[in-house]
């Protein structure tokens, strides 16, 4: 039936505290449904925004109940008022019931090979035993080492891998940071492929009339980003008060957005600061890719998906790694920073007077991104195109085994 009708492909999100997931999930089934518009794709996803984001025409999601990293190896329900076990038993039967009775052809697991806690281990053993491809797709940078190794190791995720997957999907570049290699990933039967970095490529527009303080002005236009907004608090009350330091030398216009995760209070406290400055804050962009595209500077935290669309589209930007509780944000900060491609202020250093300096400073540089550098940002079609192979060699052996049957008879 699948063949005739387009393939099924389904995708787990787990993506509790931000938007990442999402976000690289969407772009990659928008890739898979351009090429192959008979398919259907349907979407697991957790955020407390699921699915936020528009999705194609093709594509649906079942929304899990939300669960939230606390530390390495350890959740808590985001919302619901009951014991963790309680919750990671009812994602796992609504995982296992509705990939049963939706039947993919494939299943792209995101971040974790075993899911949160082993909840996906029920389904994917099923899964295995009706010839289903098995895809793991990772960013580049998950933890650190001895963490995600620990872990993994303690949570059967290594066993998953081993057990059941058929393909490894890397959403970066070996020579930037050798994920296989750090994290020990075993092979699977038909490979690890890095793909690059998965960023939005849709058309650019122009903002001239979106803001309150439009480009009319002549000034210079910084854009604020705080990701997902769950943990960006820290950083948009220091950039509010590194604009009061600066004063009547203030010579641009400011957007700051807080993230679709960011509390509704921190939205109304932050506005009552910032009165008389020349800053519009929003809770979020729709259009992030146009308003990374009008900034001369962005100031942003170090998510994956925020940085592959500054370095899609070559612009300048001062990055704050968030604190934790993963290094993850640490470890790529350091490492685009030792290659001329952004400019790095540590949580740690960050206060209100250094902000003020660095971002004085940054507008006025030239000296990067240094374009020799650059980075390959077509990962969500490569990521597809890997996918369509899988699912066209997938079919060929389905019509292969059905003609044998048949001459059978």
């Amino acid at each position: 039936m699948a063949p005739i009708n387009g393939p099924r492909i389904a995708i787990y999100s787990q993506d509790g505290f931000g938007l990442g997931h999402l976000r690289r999930n969407s772009v990659i089934g928008q890739h898979l449904l351009d090429e192959m518009p008979k398919s259907k794709i349907l979407l697991f996803a957790d955020s407390p925004v699921a699915p936020f984001f528009q999705l194609p025409q093709g594509m649906d999601h079942i929304k899990l109940p939300s669960i939230k990293k606390i530390s390495a190896g350890k959740w808590r329900p985001t919302h619901l008022h009951i014991r963790v076990r309680h919750l990671q038993r009812m994602r796992a039967e609504l995982l296992s019931n509705a990939l049963q009775n939706y039947r993919p052809d494939l299943v792209l697991v995101d971040h974790m090979p075993h899911g949160s806690q082993g909840e996906l281990i029920p389904a994917l053993k099923a899964l295995k035993q009706s010839q289903c491809n098995l895809v793991l797709g990772l960013r580049d940078i998950l933890d650190a080492r001895e963490v995600v190794r620990s872990v993994w190791k303690t949570e059967g995720a290594y066993d998953a891998l081993r057990q059941y997957y058929d393909s490894i999907l890397i959403y970066g570049s070996q020579k930037v940071f050798d994920t296989a290699r750090v994290y020990r990933l075993p092979p699977p039967t038909k490979g690890i492929h890095y793909c690059g970095y998965i960023a939005k490529d849709g058309p650019v527009r122009s903002l001239a009339d979106t803001f309150q303080h439009s480009r009319a002005s002549g000034k210079k236009f910084v854009f604020v980003s705080a990701g997902g907004g769950a943990d960006g608090a820290f950083l948009m009350r220091n950039l509010l008060r590194a604009l009061r330091l600066i004063g009547p030398h203030v010579n641009f216009n400011t957007l700051m957005a807080l993230g679709a995760n960011s509390p509704i209070r921190l939205h109304e406290k932050l506005t009552a600061k910032a009165e008389g400055l020349q800053v519009q804050i929003v809770p979020y962009v729709a259009d992030s890719l146009s308003t990374i595209a009008a900034a001369d500077l962005v100031v942003c935290m170090a998510g994956y998906n925020t940085l592959s669309e500054v370095l899609h589209l070559k612009k300048k930007a001062l990055v704050v790694p968030r604190k934790g509780p993963s290094a993850e944000q640490r470890i790529r900060s350091t490492i685009l920073a030792k290659r001329g491609l952004i400019d790095v202020l540590y949580p740690e250093y960050l206060t209100p007077e250094m902000l003020a300096v660095r971002l004085l400073a940054n507008l006025e540089r030239s000296d990067y991104p240094a374009l020799d550098q650059s980075l390959d940002t077509t990962g969500g079609r490569q990521a597809a195109a890997h996918l369509m192979e899988l699912i066209n060699g997938s079919v060929k052996r389905r019509y292969i085994a059905a003609a044998g049957a048949v001459s059978g008879h």
